[in-house]
């Protein structure tokens, strides 16, 4: 019922999602290329070491971006993430000792394995991330690992060789920029200064500087202690690895084809790797990857650029032993826009808690009153919350106008009718948004005090016993105790 009303919806609003195409650099109505499908690539993690807060927001934003698509415009999507677990990265983190952790097994003299073990631990404190801060699992279509396809990333660079826009050079494989900027553009997604661009200058590292323009490297001659394939290039045998950049050509063309309908990252991959991408696939498929090109912008940590030297960098396991709940992470994080640089403050987070407690308590308020006998016209509200979605996400408009109507229609005066659309809405809010819950808790346990044993169960999965010590000392100053059980905990009043 609530999906036939949502498309009786999107009719009365004769518009769908407009977003802002880094291609065209311009909002632009979003145009499938296959009906009622929608096929977004997001360029994921790099498993080497936890995710920081800058990595997550990019990926919140990507989820903000399916959930719209198929909640609002009714769109089946199909949502693939890359995992790259090779790369300079992971392979300098791997052969480092100190970087082991118990639970990640005992190291051994094959490159491959040692591998395989660090990164898939990796991989799934990713995975537990990004299921805390309420981006499911289940709404991605695949999550291929970049290993798993290098036969494809070796056949991609032949085609590449083959149309001739790669050659080699001591056992490496090189992008001829040069020979591209003869038959394309190179710079697409970011205006690029060739003034001091030399043909032929190569580059051998994954990342390098954002405005060195050069020949990049497809494929890297074998070094000690590397992970290595044997690629068959232009009558020669080179024993080697791929570069970064041709892992997501790769796994585009071979999951949803090219070209497909929008791809995400944040804007500090649009050069070189996004570039690196579209040169790439048109050079070696003869066809761009995408239409769209959805990129999110910085994220600041108290004004200033997140770093470790600052003391300003953040994983979410940092931010949860503060004792920060990654649900209002979610919602912070949410409610700015996506395209203006986002400031990550302390005071922000507790600030969207009590915001998101606030919506809580009036859906709360719905469930229990039956009394109201007011008529809300609950359709010119939802309309416009879903238009403001619906223009480039714009999330701080469409929870201006959710507010507002919160501070206008008290719950215990809204009549039946309008009581039902309004749960209705909400419920299609928290397809959206994923920060409710409709299961009313017992009033004689405060919110407060169920938000506290949740984030001890949380310190507990981490065994961070100190921080889940505190906490129960908390819940006990505020007259709880907090049984453990098989299934979770209980709360008793002392």
């Amino acid at each position: 019922y609530i999906y036939l009303k949502l498309y009786v919806l999107r009719i009365l609003l004769i518009m769908s999602i407009k977003l802002y195409n880094t291609l065209s650099r311009e909002i632009e109505e979003f145009k499938p290329i296959k009906r009622g499908l929608a096929k977004v690539y997001s360029c994921g993690p790099t498993v080497y070491n936890y995710a920081h807060i800058g990595n997550l927001r990019s990926f919140l934003c990507a989820d903000l971006l399916q959930r719209v698509l198929r909640v609002v415009d009714g769109y089946n999507v199909t949502w693939v993430m890359n995992i790259t677990d090779i790369d300079d990265k992971t392979i300098k983190s791997v052969n480092d000792y100190s970087a082991w952790k118990p639970e990640m097994g005992e190291m051994t003299g094959n490159i491959k394995e040692n591998l395989k073990k660090f990164t898939q631990y990796y991989k799934e404190e990713f995975l537990n991330d990004i299921k805390k801060l309420g981006i499911e699992k289940k709404h991605f279509s695949e999550m291929p690992c970049a290993t798993d396809y290098i036969e494809q990333m070796k056949g991609l660079i032949v085609k590449i060789g083959n149309n001739g826009f790669a050659y080699e050079s001591q056992g490496s494989v090189y992008f001829n920029v040069g020979k591209w900027r003869e038959a394309d553009k190179y710079g697409k997604l970011k205006n690029i200064d060739f003034e001091n661009f030399r043909s032929g200058e190569r580059v051998d590292s994954d990342e390098y500087e954002r405005e060195q323009v050069s020949d990049f490297v497809l494929w890297k001659a074998k070094k000690e202690n590397e992970p290595s394939w044997e690629l068959d290039f232009d009558g020669k045998t080179l024993v080697g690895r791929p570069g970064w950049h041709l892992e997501c050509s790769s796994m585009e063309y071979e999951i949803l084809g090219l070209p497909f309908d929008i791809h995400t990252g944040g804007v500090d991959l649009q050069f070189p790797h996004h570039e690196d991408e579209i040169a790439q696939s048109k050079a070696g498929y003869g066809v761009e990857p995408t239409n769209y090109w959805f990129h999110n912008e910085f994220l600041q940590v108290e004004g200033a650029k997140m770093s470790k030297s600052a003391g300003n960098f953040f994983t979410l396991r940092d931010l949860t032993q503060r004792g920060l709940d990654p649900i209002d992470i979610r919602f912070a994080m949410l409610s700015a826009h996506y395209r203006s640089k986002y400031n990550f403050t302390f005071a922000d987070v507790e600030a969207a808690g009590k915001s998101r407690k606030r919506i809580q308590r009036y859906v709360f308020d719905l469930i229990n009153n039956s009394d109201g006998h007011e008529y809300i016209d609950v359709t010119s509200f939802s309309e416009q919350f879903f238009k403001n979605l619906q223009n480039d996400l714009h999330t701080p408009k469409a929870l201006g106008e959710l507010f507002t109507f919160i501070n206008n229609n008290s719950p215990y005066v809204v009549g039946k009718n309008s009581r039902m659309e309004l749960l209705e809405f909400f419920e299609e809010f928290n397809e959206i948004f994923g920060i409710l819950t409709f299961t009313v808790p017992d009033e004689d346990i405060p919110e407060e005090v169920v938000t506290l044993a949740n984030k001890r169960l949380e310190a507990k999965k981490n065994k961070n016993f100190d921080l889940s010590d505190m906490l129960r000392i908390e819940i006990q100053n505020r007259g709880f105790l907090v049984k453990d059980t098989v299934d979770g905990y209980e709360i008793e009043k002392l």
